[in-house]
């Protein structure tokens, strides 16, 4: 995050990834020792300073989560309108389509890109 917030990176994200981010970084307190109010200025961080775009039909019904698609589909159409190249996420269902797209693991994407 450090690095989005200094100005290394643009973070396109959809409203459907923000209501998830919502939803599961509550769960998962004990990963990234973020308590509630800072998960909640984290995602009205995000929610203002991101770019937002709208997710589009990944047309993947080989998706083992059907909630997966719309995560593709904001890479897609973040890649349609020239603002994204890469998908950075732990789902391993999502990993599964680096074949296809460009998706990887945070610590590829640190690692490929110097810890910006």
């Amino acid at each position: 995050m450090t690095a989005w917030k200094h100005g290394a990176l643009e973070v396109v994200l959809s409203e459907y990834i923000l209501d998830e981010l919502r939803r599961v970084l509550p769960k998962l307190g004990h990963r990234h020792c973020l308590g509630a109010d800072e998960i909640d200025d984290l995602i009205d961080a995000l929610a203002i300073q991101a770019e937002l775009v709208a997710p589009v039909d990944a047309g993947l019904p080989e998706l083992s989560d059907a909630n997966d698609l719309p995560v593709l589909g904001t890479l897609i159409a973040a890649q349609q309108g020239g603002q994204a190249s890469v998908l950075i996420t732990g789902d391993k269902a999502l990993l599964t389509f680096g074949d296809r797209y460009p998706i990887h693991t945070p610590a590829e994407f640190w690692a490929a890109h110097g810890g910006l």
